[in-house]
């Protein structure tokens, strides 16, 4: 069971102002199950994470820049939460087109708390099921998305979660899907 995902290379796109543990927690899972992850972000060097939204939370070195990325280079997407992390990556044209081609290509997708903001601008979530953090639940509903409160919402290849308390179930179910990736 440690190895489902050998093989498997996995993007997680994150900025400034990331929540720590919805970074370190579902990579730590991924990498346990044999996958290779790469920080993807905003600029070179590293980001700044953040607990609970305000207090600071150490870096994250980054392992390449968004804007040279290709949704073909990877199997699979994790979006991780915090407020201004997701914030910022909605007005990035780089990242909003990458999230965007790995979700049209019908690759994996998983977005914790205000993760899936960045589904919203990249106009993907139409039709879909998915749950948040409470307070972008109108936003999704805007969308057109179909919004449930459960700790893990499952819709072909894009799983969401709510918040931190989620991320035990949250990992599990990331880590089947992501196993399924072609």
């Amino acid at each position: 069971m440690a190895d489902e995902l050998h093989g498997k290379r996995i993007a997680i796109l994150a900025a400034d102002g990331v929540e720590r543990v919805e970074l370190e927690q579902p990579r730590q899972a991924l990498q346990d199950a044999g996958a290779t992850t790469e920080l993807l972000s905003l600029h070179e060097g590293e980001i700044k994470a953040r607990e609970n939204d305000l207090d600071e939370a150490g870096t994250f070195p980054v392992d390449a820049v968004v804007k040279s990325a290709s949704a073909d280079d990877y199997d699979a997407l994790l979006l991780p939460g915090g407020t201004v992390n997701p914030d910022q990556l909605r007005t990035d044209t780089d990242a909003v087109g990458f999230v965007r081609d790995v979700m049209v290509a019908g690759r994996p997708v998983a977005a914790i708390c205000h993760g899936p903001w960045t589904l919203i601008e990249a106009g993907v979530v139409e039709g879909r099921t998915l749950t948040s953090y409470p307070s972008i639940r109108t936003d999704l509903r805007n969308a057109g998305a179909n919004v449930v409160d459960e700790e893990v919402a499952r819709d072909g290849n894009l799983i969401t979660s709510r918040s931190p308390e989620d991320l035990p179930a949250f990992c599990a179910a990331m880590v089947e899907l992501f196993s399924q990736a072609k």
